[in-house]
């Protein structure tokens, strides 16, 4: 009995330790989010962490915020981004953005089709990358 709670104990921790941090994340209606990539960085503690974020017509990645900075590129349609203190800015495909540490920003598709953005991220290891802040 002892053996096989053991065993099943140490699974759950494998597959926590496993599972990428997005897909702990939040999955909001209307948003889809794939990670491309995660590597540590030669800066001690923090890695690199690349999503497509696909946003349908109409829909928002509601506020939230990151632990570190984000570079965003726009890979296709029309997106709005509301930065905390700045005014809005509409973006279209091929235009990039920075968001810094810990800004909280929203995306709003304004378009007619699916729009898409490339994000990249520096962040400190381990943290969660994405906090819904409302």
């Amino acid at each position: 009995m002892k053996a096989s709670i053991m065993g099943a104990a140490t699974l759950l921790t494998i597959a926590s330790v496993l599972a990428p941090h997005t897909g702990r994340a939040q999955q909001l209606q209307g948003t889809h989010r794939k990670e491309l990539s995660r590597h540590n960085l030669s800066i001690p503690g923090y890695e690199e962490v690349q999503l497509r974020v696909d946003i349908d017509p109409g829909k928002t990645a509601p506020n939230h915020k990151h632990p570190g900075e984000e570079i965003i590129y726009v890979i296709e349609g029309t997106l709005e981004y509301r930065l905390e203190g700045k005014p809005p800015v509409t973006l279209k495909a091929g235009d990039v953005l920075f968001v810094p540490t810990g800004v909280v920003h929203s995306a709003t598709n304004v378009g007619q089709t699916n729009a898409a953005e490339l994000g990249t991220y520096v962040v400190p290891i381990g943290k969660p990358l994405v906090e819904v802040v409302k």
